[in-house]
């Protein structure tokens, strides 16, 4: 069974932005402008994704 993953890319600088922000992205494995990480479609992950929804974009959702 295959898991749904996410595509999410980085849009927005997290300079001058929360340290939690900043940590945010850290954790989505982004911190360079316009990288790309799938990660699994999972409620914490979404959770993180809404949290800096300024700073990220779904490209696309596979699954």
């Amino acid at each position: 069974m295959a898991k749904k993953t996410i595509v999410v890319k980085q849009v927005g600088s997290p300079i001058r932005r929360p340290k939690d922000q900043r940590q945010t992205l850290v954790g989505l494995g982004l911190n360079k402008m316009h990288k790309t990480r799938e990660l699994e479609d999972t409620p914490s992950v979404r959770g993180m994704v809404r949290k800096v929804s300024h700073m990220v974009e779904i490209i696309e959702e596979k699954g």
